[in-house]
């Protein structure tokens, strides 16, 4: 393990990890950010050296791969592989999403589940750490062949989940239409109407309200907190956004309601400056209801440009948000944003950055919120959607967006507190880590050896 000195337990911990997972980077690049910062605590707690509490939080539960057989609208049987992680169980029922991509593979389902135990340990509330999906690919495929693969899929992993065993959610891929074709067949298999199975449900059939707009207003909460540590606010900040999907468009909502003007947004295929400010209504028309490109919205609105090629950290901002995928942020573009007077980025996707932007960004002082603490809002609300669910008792949008701003801004102070008690203020990602990891450790602790 390269970079600050570590112990050798937090060294022997990884190596096994290597060791036991090859050609899995991202997992061992998650496992590595959080056994980077552990040093402090291990030294104060030498029981869970003790008692492998390391080696036993890294190696997941359960792991779960399968065939998953479907036919198309030619009537030709296509074959996906679908996976579901359980990794901890310490806290609550596993939970986290499901992602449908042609890029998903088992390491890849091994670093979201990894970093959803201690992202669900931040909220507060009772849930484990889990993640699942399938390299089905949704793009251009028809209603009828998504119901056709939801629900090939579901026939095996229903086996494995319930409200008290595992509760998965969406993710890049898995929306609304996606979470209905799914318990429509849990509930046809099991024959039990179980609403708090699965989260991001409809809000006609136990849906949450906020839900959809939570991981990108939390994103943007986290950051406020953080940028009122030094005496500034997200209004009048100038925001760069990646993305166009769920999280980024409520991510603009939300900064666009404090007084940011946000100036870009992404896909796969570029990016767009619209220096005027980006129209919220019409980005959503073309990406939720249309379901279109990035290139739609430019052809409607005057004045923006799209840019192929490039990264969108080139425009200079003042607040940075990826809320794209994984890696996008490297350490070039850290520099990039660094040079252009960037003062806060807050990760709205899971592990955006890599190792050396983070190391980059923080270097140069910059406020740097990880996605374990800046995008739980997500799943703090996909947990306050399960207690709707089991009291049968339906709230308000501003009573769940009222608990979400607390839980997201009694998330920031815990990591901001934990990193000055372990000497090192403003230290997010190590606030995070630690904060996180005690809580499941000392659970680990009392459930004994299991």
């Amino acid at each position: 393990m390269e970079g600050p000195p570590v112990l050798d337990e937090l060294q022997e911990a990884y190596d096994k990890v290597l060791r036991r997972n090859p050609g899995e980077p991202e997992f061992h690049q998650a496992v590595r950010e959080v056994l980077e910062t552990l040093g402090p605590v291990v030294r104060k707690h030498p029981e869970y050296q003790e008692l492998s509490v390391l080696q036993r939080i890294c190696e997941p539960d359960r792991q779960i791969m399968f065939r998953v057989p479907w036919v198309d609208d030619n009537g030709d049987v296509q074959v996906n592989r679908g996976f579901r992680v359980q990794f901890s169980s310490a806290l609550g029922p596993y939970k986290g999403g499901l992602r449908f991509h042609p890029s998903v593979n088992l390491g890849i389902i091994k670093f979201l589940g990894f970093e959803q135990i201690f992202k669900n340990a931040l909220t507060g509330l009772a849930i484990g750490g889990g993640k699942g999906g399938s390299d089905f690919d949704p793009h251009g495929r028809s209603d009828r062949e998504i119901m056709r693969f939801c629900q090939a899929f579901m026939t095996e992993l229903h086996r494995h989940i319930g409200e008290y065993t595992d509760v998965p959610a969406g993710d890049i891929g898995v929306g609304g239409r996606e979470i209905g074709y799914l318990f429509g067949q849990y509930k046809r298999l099991t024959n039990r109407y179980e609403s708090a199975v699965l989260t991001g449900k409809g809000i006609g059939w136990g849906g949450s309200l906020a839900r959809t707009e939570a991981t990108g207003y939390g994103a943007v909460i986290f950051a406020d907190r953080m940028l009122a540590t030094r005496g500034q606010h997200m209004e009048g900040q100038r925001v760069v956004i990646s993305g166009s999907g769920n999280v980024a468009i409520y991510a603009i909502a939300k900064a666009q309601e404090l007084g940011a003007q946000v100036v870009t947004f992404s896909d796969s295929t570029g990016y767009v400056v619209d220096e005027a400010g980006v129209d919220l209504e019409l980005l959503q028309q073309v990406k939720e209801v249309e379901r279109g490109r990035v290139a739609d919205y430019v052809a409607r609105r005057p004045g923006a440009r799209l840019v192929q090629g490039g990264r969108v950290w080139d425009v200079p901002a003042t607040v940075a948000l990826p809320c794209a995928t994984q890696n996008e942020l490297d350490h070039h573009a850290a520099e990039t944003l660094v040079k252009n007077g960037v003062v806060a980025v807050a990760e709205g996707a899971n592990m955006p950055s890599t190792p050396d932007a983070v190391e980059t960004l923080r270097s140069a002082g910059v406020l740097f919120g990880p996605g374990k603490a800046a995008n739980a809002g997500g799943v703090a609300t996909s947990a306050l959607e399960m207690a709707q669910n089991f009291a049968r008792d339906p709230w308000s949008f501003a009573k769940v967006a009222s608990k979400l701003e607390i839980i997201m801004e009694r998330i920031h102070d815990e990591c901001a507190c934990t990193a000055e008690e372990y000497g090192e203020p403003g230290n997010y990602v190590l606030g995070a880590n630690i904060a996180a990891f005690t809580k499941v450790a000392d659970a680990v602790i009392d459930h004994g050896i299991i």
